[in-house]
């Protein structure tokens, strides 16, 4: 399920957060910029609304959002008032802008567009590389049409790679993400996990996970 939180969430945007609560995302709202970085915990979420409608600058998106290496994976879109979008800053890392009011279900297409052409997902929240397929709401993960049979650790690994694509990955920040900042084994378990992976996924026809020598992994979707 992916986590969207709302920035300066007000009164005005309650009918927005249960129209993406009903959609399926893991909503969160946060009433002001200063608490985001808190909220937002270990785990970034995967979209961030920032509502400028009630700003006099884009202060918050600038200051807040991209220079944050918090959210450095996270689809970013500015939420604007008519008046606003011929002074928007178009510099800013966002990766779309809504003009508000708008009908909520234009929103959730642009949040899609968004989320698939950052991450890879799809509007039926799976991830498609090739011949394999990760259905991100049943946990499943299928090569070829076969059910590929995962533990749960192998499973989030993958979808953490597979949702960052070609992007590389130290060993040290994927036990952070995968595992917990409270896990206290060695390196050396992304090693084991990562081999074990190749082992059920990957073949003379299949190669998904590269290794980049004395950095750490990526997932490899483009040529």
């Amino acid at each position: 399920m992916n986590r969207i939180l709302i920035v300066e969430a007000g009164e005005d945007l309650e009918p927005l957060a249960r129209e993406l609560q009903a959609t399926g995302y893991d909503v969160l709202t946060c009433p002001s910029s200063d608490a985001v970085v808190s909220l937002a915990g270990e785990t970034p979420p995967d979209a961030v609304l920032v509502n400028l409608t009630h700003q006099t600058s884009d202060a918050p998106a600038r200051e807040l959002l991209p220079a944050n290496p918090v959210f450095d994976q996270t689809v970013i879109i500015a939420i604007l008032t008519p008046e606003q979008v011929e002074t928007f800053d178009s510099t800013l890392a966002v990766d779309d802008f809504l003009v508000w009011p708008a009908p909520s279900a234009e929103l959730v297409a642009r949040l899609r567009r968004a989320l698939w052409r950052r991450t890879g997902v799809g509007s039926d929240n799976a991830v498609r590389c090739g011949d394999m397929v990760m259905d991100l709401s049943s946990y499943r993960v299928f090569l070829s049409g076969r059910a590929i049979d995962l533990t749960y650790k192998e499973y989030e690994l993958l979808r953490f790679l597979a949702t960052h694509p070609d992007r590389v990955f130290t060993r040290e920040t994927l036990l952070n993400r995968v595992w917990g900042y409270e896990f206290y084994g060695g390196a050396r378990t992304v090693d084991v996990h990562i081999r074990r992976l190749r082992s059920k996924l990957e073949d003379a026809n299949h190669s998904f996970i590269e290794t980049v020598r004395n950095v750490g992994y990526r997932f490899k979707v483009s040529p």
